[in-house]
C-alpha cells in the first residue's frame, strides 16, 4: 500500500467527487438508451404490449430522470422535479425532429431500405437521436450529464456533437465516423454532412469560452467527406456545396461551390520512372 501522502491525496479525491454528486456515467447511458427505446422499439425490437404499459414505461422514466438530478439538484437552475417535467414536456418535439432526422437520412443515403433501417443500423440516427435529448437538458442548464450523453454516442459512432450545438430539422449525416461538431456550431435545416466533417475553431484558447468558436452552416447545405470549416464568423451560405478536403476558414455566400484541388508535382526522378 503507497505511503500516507498519496493516500491522503486520493482520499481528497474521494470526498471532493462525493461533494459533486453526480450520478454514474452507467446510469445517465442507461436512462438515455431506455428513453430511445421507448420511442423507438425499432432500437431493439422489445414492444410494450398496450398503452397502459407505454404510459407506466413513461412515468417510470421520468422519475428515473428526477432521481438522476436529485443529488445534484444545487447545481441545476430549478428543482430537480421542474427540470424532469420540463424535459418530458419536450419528448413531442424531440419524436417530432427525429422522426424528420430518419426522413432526411432514408432520403439522402441510396442504400437505406426504410425507415426501419435508418432507426435500427445507422449511427447518424443514433448520434442525433443522443445529441437532441443531451440538447434538452443543455438549455435547461443541466451541467455534465448532456456531455454524457454525447459521449456516449460518440463512443459507439465516432460522431462528436457537442450538446451545446443547434442542429435544425432534417438533419443527414451520412455514414459519420469522425464527425466533429463543436458546441457553438449553427446547422440549419435539410443539411447534409458526410463523415470525417469537422465544424471547429480557429483558436482553442481558454479565454474563448464564451465566444461564438464554430462556424454556422446555412439551410440546404451538403459538406463532403474530410471538409474542414472552422470560426465562430464563418458563415456556409444556403444551398452552398464543400467539397471533400476543403479547408474553410471564411464565409462563402450562398449556392457557393467550393472544391479542393491537390496540387500536382511531379518530381525529375518519378518522371523517369
Amino acid at each position: 500500500m503507497p505511503g500516507d501522502s498519496f493516500r491522503e491525496r486520493i482520499f481528497r479525491r474521494h470526498v471532493a467527487a462525493a461533494a459533486t454528486a453526480f450520478p454514474a456515467t452507467s446510469d445517465v447511458c442507461t436512462f438515455s438508451s431506455a428513453l430511445l427505446n421507448w420511442l423507438f422499439p425499432e432500437q431493439t425490437g422489445h414492444c410494450l404490449p398496450t398503452e397502459i404499459a407505454l404510459a407506466e414505461k413513461y412515468e417510470a422514466l421520468r422519475e428515473q430522470l428526477e432521481q438522476l438530478l436529485s443529488p445534484m439538484e444545487a447545481q441545476l437552475e430549478q428543482p430537480a422535479t421542474t427540470t424532469a417535467d420540463l424535459f418530458f414536456q419536450s419528448i413531442p418535439a424531440l419524436d417530432d425532429m427525429l422522426n424528420k432526422d430518419a426522413t432526411a437520412i432514408l432520403e439522402g443515403d441510396p442504400a437505406a431500405t426504410s425507415r426501419y433501417e435508418v432507426i435500427r443500423a445507422y449511427p447518424g440516427f443514433y448520434a442525433l437521436a443522443f445529441y437532441r435529448m443531451a440538447h434538452i437538458l443543455y438549455t435547461l442548464g443541466v451541467p455534465l450529464l448532456p456531455r454524457l450523453m454525447t459521449e456516449f454516442a460518440h463512443n459507439r459512432t465516432g460522431i462528436d456533437i457537442h450538446p451545446g450545438a443547434k442542429i435544425g430539422a432534417y438533419c443527414c449525416i451520412d455514414h459519420g465516423t469522425g464527425i466533429v461538431i463543436g458546441e457553438t456550431t449553427v446547422i440549419g435545416e435539410h443539411v447534409k454532412i458526410y463523415q470525417g466533417v469537422t465544424l471547429g475553431a480557429l483558436s482553442v484558447e481558454k479565454t474563448m469560452a464564451l465566444q461564438k468558436r464554430h462556424p454556422t452552416i446555412e439551410d440546404h447545405v451538403v459538406i463532403y467527406a474530410g471538409a474542414t470549416i472552422l470560426g465562430g464568423e464563418t458563415v456556409v451560405g444556403h444551398h452552398s456545396i464543400i467539397g471533400g478536403n476543403v479547408w474553410l476558414i471564411r464565409s462563402v455566400a450562398p449556392n457557393a461551390r467550393i472544391y479542393y484541388k491537390a496540387d500536382e508535382h511531379i518530381s525529375i526522378s518519378e518522371q523517369i520512372l
